[in-house]
């Protein structure tokens, strides 16, 4: 979905991605399309909380139906998270365009959902991480940038369904971002 829509979709989509369990159910729907009841068992929440957020993140755009099926009687509606018809939408994102006030908003609930996945950790098998603010030649950021956005799609496209048999939970989360001249 392009975010060059107009202004108040845009905002409405940055919202949605802006909360921290619809940034779960998006890595969740990833790897397999899924009801609300199967997103409630996963994520530990009731049906009505995880339909509820599941219906705003399909209202902006940010998943699509993959289908319903019939359980005891009535329809479920699946949903996943098509992350190659949206491989544009960090860089839309963060088009120098939209609102500061919503970026930081985005970044903040990142950064939340980081502290959650670390509690969950399995830090006996080691991890990677940058901090840094550094002075690079524009170039090599453009190729550093990019390497690492084509090693993000890589892992969005191996992404598999929760608890698949010989696969392993991780947690990914990438930002970069040109520094204000100061």
């Amino acid at each position: 979905m392009s975010l060059e829509d107009a202004p108040d979709r845009r905002q409405a989509v940055l919202r949605a991605m802006a909360h921290p369990l619809r940034l779960q159910m998006l890595s969740l729907l990833t790897g397999a399309s899924l009801t609300a009841a199967d997103v409630a068992r996963e994520l530990g929440l009731t049906h009505a909380n995880a339909s509820y957020h599941l219906r705003n993140l399909h209202t902006a755009g940010l998943i699509v139906q993959a289908g319903e099926e019939r359980i005891r009687g009535g329809i479920a509606k699946r949903y996943r998270y098509d992350a190659e018809r949206d491989r544009d939408r960090d860089r839309e994102a963060l088009h120098p365009q939209h609102s500061a006030e919503i970026q930081r908003a985005l970044f903040a609930a990142v950064a939340n959902e980081l502290v959650r996945r670390t509690a969950a950790a399995d830090w006996s098998t080691g991890g990677s991480m940058t901090d840094a603010e550094l002075w690079v030649d524009p170039a090599v950021w453009r190729d550093i940038r990019d390497r690492i956005a084509q090693a993000s799609r890589d892992l969005h496209d191996a992404a598999q369904p929760p608890h698949t048999p010989g696969t392993i939970r991780t947690g990914t989360t990438i930002a970069m971002f040109r520094m204000a001249e100061s």
